[in-house]
């Protein structure tokens, strides 16, 4: 009989069917039961009705489907609500229409659970649950227990390397064994690491790859391990292997983090960010800078940047050796052969295996030091 508006009139009276007052209960219960199934269908598609309505309306038996449906695409309906409703239901299309809002079953895992032991679930339903049951919560789980482990033995780097690595592969997720493994390869703290080498734009180059891909760079850095070391043991095989099947955000904050074993493998990767951030890695030594810049098989970008950081350049084996590289940018060669000394120049002038170009300006350098 009051002069309210039907949102609000509803909202009274699911207010009073929980009265303690089992005459006034029932007379709201009755007044309810009596509205129109197109009002009711409005109130639970509407951004204005209270939550405690679309509570009452997700919760009652008997409910037409399109109510039902209604209330599950209302982002207001309280989480609560729809665990009952995917716990009580029997027609599986509504299950498949909560699961699809991943986003809810995250912040309320109960209507995962909700929707696992429904037997009129679907296929489908089952699979979203699963899958997002697995994704935030089993791996987040395990990510956390082996973070836990490892900072109750002091490796605190590697804690927080699992706190926020994604440990998954192109085929699924990492194993324990394998988690365990690189744990042991990662010694660099949050704290000593600094990001601002990496611009925003460029994560974009840090997008999944295919199967495929993944394999050829595996392959990618194994050839170029036996170029340049010989025969690769078997126990390193398997750690490369491990490591190239990373995705490649967590191949890059193990780049940045990992030990002098982790940083010889990731140097190779075929992605320029993943070998760019080895160079950012602050416990890489000036002897491992030298090895890399007389590598053949590293990327281009990798030795740009040993020739643009002035400590480096100041380390003469480390220039000499950018210097003969066939794979060091013809231009940074150029800029580095003013510093090199006479007697390595000659030799670089008879190098068969840099560019014409370098040969003859490290002939034009040598011959105007000699005075010819």
């Amino acid at each position: 009989m009051l002069p309210l508006q039907q949102h609000e009139l509803l909202e009274i009276l699911v207010a009073l069917a929980d009265s303690d007052d089992a005459e006034i209960a029932a007379a709201a219960k009755e007044t309810l039961q009596s509205e129109t199934e197109e009002d009711l269908l409005i109130a639970a598609s509407a951004d204005d009705t209270p939550s405690s309505v679309l509570a009452y309306l997700a919760t009652q038996p008997g409910a037409r489907v399109k109510l039902y449906e209604a209330t599950i695409l209302n982002a207001k309906t309280p989480d609560a609500a729809l665990a009952k409703l995917a716990a009580a239901t029997s027609h599986g299309p509504l299950l498949e229409l909560i699961a699809i809002n991943q986003q809810r079953l995250v912040r309320a895992p109960e209507i995962i659970e909700a929707i696992l032991a429904n037997p009129a679930r679907t296929g489908e339903a089952e699979r979203r649950a699963r899958e997002t049951r697995k994704e935030f919560f089993e791996k987040e789980r395990g990510a956390r227990q082996i973070a836990d482990e490892l900072r109750a033995r002091g490796q605190t780097a590697a804690a927080e390397f699992f706190e926020t690595a994604e440990l998954t592969t192109p085929g699924g997720d990492l194993s324990l064994d394998d988690a365990w493994l690189i744990a042991q390869h990662i010694e660099v703290s949050d704290d000593d690491i600094d990001d601002s080498w990496l611009p925003a734009e460029r994560y974009a180059e840090l997008i999944s790859e295919t199967p495929e891909q993944t394999a050829a760079n595996l392959q990618r850095v194994l050839e170029h391990e036996r170029l340049e070391s010989g025969e690769v043991s078997a126990e390193r095989v398997s750690l490369i292997r491990r490591i190239m099947f990373m995705n490649t955000k967590d191949r890059m904050k193990l780049a940045m983090k990992g030990d002098r074993e982790a940083r010889g493998i990731l140097v190779r990767d075929a992605n320029k960010v993943v070998c760019s951030a080895v160079m950012n890695n602050p416990r890489i030594t000036e002897q491992e800078v030298e090895n890399i810049a007389g590598m053949r098989t590293i990327s281009d970008e990798v030795l740009r940047l040993i020739a643009m950081n002035r400590g480096w350049a100041r380390n003469y084996p480390i220039i000499h050796n950018l210097a003969r590289n066939p794979r060091t940018p013809i231009p940074t060669v150029m800029n580095i052969l003013t510093r090199i000394r006479t007697k390595d120049l000659n030799g670089i002038s008879q190098n068969r295996n840099v560019s014409e170009t370098v040969r003859r300006q490290a002939t034009r350098l040598a011959q105007a030091r000699g005075g010819e």
